[in-house]
């Protein structure tokens, strides 16, 4: 236990040191990823690293910073850069437990697949590759997306990392927390009082929407932003209609897995009980639902409206990746 927690401090000072010099090649207006104090900050990455419900925020602050580097124009600075980048996370998968991410197979099922699924690419050259995943909770689809747009060596946009975007760009949209407004979001409950002050002050702040709406619309044209300009890999915000209603070119995938196997791996990752993981499940489904078709009017998870639906039970973490690749057609260089 004290062998691994100092290997993990150790990975934090590199991963500390590595987003101090990515910030000074990029000089980027949006900041550092980590701006506290130098030894809090290792404390807080080192224990990311070895506390498993917790595992998601460490993935997407590696994520930011090599999103930040790819965009480095000296080549051999954003080759050496990538190139620790990818030694750093390559030894953090080797920790224990890493991201809390357990595999995720219903063994009666995997023997009965062949892994052979391909797609004609229907985005022409001058389109970026944008890749649109909405997943049920408990399924491994945060950590499919993410291996998945590393693989690919492309960006990678969680509600964590599109919360952090949005409070940087330092505009009046930006103040308002993406991934707070989703995990709150009932348009359909009694509103609560508010004074006539606060009401206007809310009212000039979100130009006479409601907050979740101001949320939605701006978080909508950082989509749209975003697609036009790099290839990334978006997690959930609607993505899929958001880009499909701007008739801007993706592919949508939609991952889910039997609610059994889903509790498991729920109960697995964040040490919960059999109650808790039931509850955690069906709260965060309903959420996701209620999210997803007040905003878009489509249905969640309604195999016509995705490009292809897996059961990430079926595959497995690993093979479920290769299932993608292998309908994407792409070979990663």
């Amino acid at each position: 236990m004290q062998d691994n927690q100092e290997k993990c401090k150790e990975l934090a000072i590199r991963i500390y040191n590595l987003d101090e010099e990515v910030y000074k090649c990029v000089g980027s207006s949006l900041g550092r990823t980590f701006t506290g104090q130098k030894e809090t900050t290792i404390r807080h990455l080192a224990a990311l690293m070895y506390t498993k419900p917790d595992g998601h925020l460490l993935r997407s602050e590696l994520a930011l910073i090599s999103n930040m580097a790819r965009t480095i124009r000296d080549k051999s600075e954003r080759r050496r850069l990538m190139i620790e980048y990818d030694s750093i996370l390559k030894e953090i998968e080797n920790l224990p437990d890493t991201f809390g991410q357990t595999d995720i197979v219903d063994k009666e099922r995997i023997s009965l697949n062949n892994l052979i699924a391909r797609r004609q690419n229907e985005i022409s050259e001058n389109d970026h590759l944008i890749i649109c995943i909405s997943r049920t909770q408990g399924s491994g689809g945060n950590d499919i997306g993410f291996e998945l747009a590393d693989q690919l060596q492309i960006n990678y946009y969680d509600a964590e990392i599109f919360d952090q975007v949005m409070k940087r760009l330092q505009a009046d949209k930006n103040a308002v927390g993406d991934a707070g407004s989703f995990e709150g979001f009932d348009k359909y409950r009694k509103k609560k009082h508010t004074d006539l002050k606060t009401w206007f002050r809310e009212f000039n702040r979100y130009h006479g929407l409601p907050k979740q709406d101001a949320v939605f619309f701006n978080m909508s044209d950082l989509i749209c932003e975003l697609a036009k300009s790099e290839d990334c890999v978006i997690m959930g915000r609607c993505a899929d209609t958001i880009l499909k209603n701007n008739h801007i070119p993706h592919i949508s995938l939609f991952i889910s897995a039997p609610f059994q196997v889903r509790v498991q791996h729920v109960m697995d990752i964040r040490n919960m009980n059999l109650k808790q993981a039931v509850h955690f499940l069906k709260q965060m489904d309903k959420q996701h639902k209620k999210y997803y078709e007040f905003y878009t009017g489509e249905k969640w998870g309604k195999p016509e409206n995705y490009d292809l639906c897996i059961n990430s039970a079926n595959y497995g973490l690993k093979d479920t990746i290769e299932l993608i690749r292998r309908m994407l057609d792409q070979k990663v260089h």
